[in-house]
């Protein structure tokens, strides 16, 4: 694929996002699709897997929305930067947020097969998602990675 095209991929998966529409996200996932977001310590394989961890993001961040601002390519690799909005809602990471919308840097490296998206690896700091929501990092933290006390890398 080039760049082009995985670009277009990655758009056409962020604007489904950003409608909270899984069907049409799941669409453009290769069957063996990993999704992996270090900042909450998950790793979703395949379909199935991914459209739970799809359903279980949308909600806790209703309104989630990202928008790509840049990108770089290389082969079957694309890595792509951008802001993600969001409002963090009830209480999946043990805290109680203010209802305010967060605004956090991301960039995404996104691999591909077969004409599909292949993976996905969204990174993003922990904190500015929890300043931003008016929630304790520590706090979350510790929901998120129990074993380690709260200590996990964000």
């Amino acid at each position: 694929m080039d760049d082009h095209d995985m670009f277009e991929l990655a758009q056409a998966l962020a604007a489904a996002k950003g409608r909270q529409d899984v069907p049409a996200a799941l669409e453009l996932l290769h069957p063996d699709i990993v999704l992996e977001a270090p900042a909450f310590g998950t790793t979703a394989r395949g379909l199935d897997e991914n459209e739970r961890a799809l359903r279980g993001f949308f909600a806790a961040f209703p309104d989630y929305e990202v928008e790509l601002h840049g990108r770089a390519s290389g082969p079957d690799t694309l890595v792509c930067w951008g802001t993600a909005r969001m409002t963090m809602t009830g209480d999946r990471f043990g805290v109680r947020p203010n209802g305010e919308r967060a605004e956090v840097p991301v960039f995404i490296r996104f691999a591909f097969a077969d004409g599909l998206i292949a993976g996905e690896r969204f990174f993003f700091d922990l904190s500015t998602l929890c300043a931003g929501s008016g929630v304790s990092t520590d706090a979350v933290r510790r929901t998120l990675f129990p074993a380690l006390g709260g200590g996990g890398a964000a």
